[in-house]
């Protein structure tokens, strides 16, 4: 077969000029031009991966510490108590307590327009009743509260649930242990107005000791209070109250408003 020197021109061409591109780097020429890759915004999140940043927010927020308040109700004037929601009428809460300080009730529960508050007018455990609408009645809040560990005889100040200072306190002594439960701070007042047994400082309580020493005339009320018998406190020595040394009532008194809640356990 004759081949045409214009076909062999042209296939020499062509290998040069393969040659040619394979020398510079040029891309293989079966790599055919790649789409471009279409993004979507940063604000854009598809359902499937909102859907699992969701839950994971709503789990976050549902493990994450939340700041513990409690409800606390200031009286200007007396009001109605009963002794259960929508219950007959048994008596009046004063707008002052028997140490003449205005009178702040800690809130435990809520009934409707009902609120369960501790007073000292009641037994230990037992809750009055008011009306949320009741003549003068102040709703407030308070971060801080008080916890006493009667077996490792301490008292823990908290505030938002978590510990802020610890004290060494005296306890009640063996026939007049310290009661447990749920109380609230009605007074703060100064020790040195009642005499040196009280150190400096008195936080009163709402709550009673019911078994008192024999032959004890000092009243029946619970407090924590500074002593002029420091080498008491971790001791189970007193009458029912708390005793601590007087720069931790001090530094407690500077701190916790009236009303605070008490919470004693064995």
């Amino acid at each position: 077969m004759r081949i045409r020197p214009s076909f062999v021109a042209a296939l020499a061409a062509l290998l040069a000029g393969l040659v040619a591109q394979t020398a510079l780097g040029s891309p293989p020429v079966d790599l055919a031009p790649v789409p471009a890759i279409k993004t979507e915004p940063a604000s854009y999140v598809t359902p499937a991966v909102a859907t699992a940043a969701t839950t994971a927010a709503t789990t976050t927020a549902a493990v994450a510490p939340r700041p513990v308040a409690h409800e606390l109700a200031t009286l200007a004037q007396g009001a109605t108590a009963s002794g259960r929601p929508g219950g007959p009428a048994i008596g009046t809460i004063p707008a002052t307590t028997e140490f003449g300080s205005q009178k702040v009730v800690s809130v435990v529960k809520r009934r409707g327009p009902w609120l369960g508050v501790i007073t000292t007018g009641r037994p230990n455990g037992k809750l009055t009743w008011i009306r949320r609408d009741a003549p003068g009645l102040r709703l407030g809040r308070t971060r801080w509260s008080l916890h006493a560990d009667l077996s490792a005889r301490t008292l823990t100040l908290r505030r938002n649930g978590r510990a802020v200072r610890r004290l060494p306190v005296a306890v009640g002594r063996p026939g007049s242990e310290t009661p447990t439960g749920r109380f609230a701070v009605t007074d703060k007042l100064a020790g040195s107005r009642y005499g040196a047994y009280y150190g400096c400082c008195i936080l009163a309580l709402s709550g009673t000791q019911p078994n008192l020493p024999a032959g004890w005339s000092g009243g029946n009320r619970l407090a924590i209070h500074g002593t002029d018998s420091p080498s008491t406190i971790g001791t189970p020595a007193s009458a029912g109250c708390l005793r601590a040394a007087d720069d931790d009532l001090q530094a407690l008194m500077a701190k916790v408003p009236v009303g605070t809640p008490v919470f004693i356990s064995g």
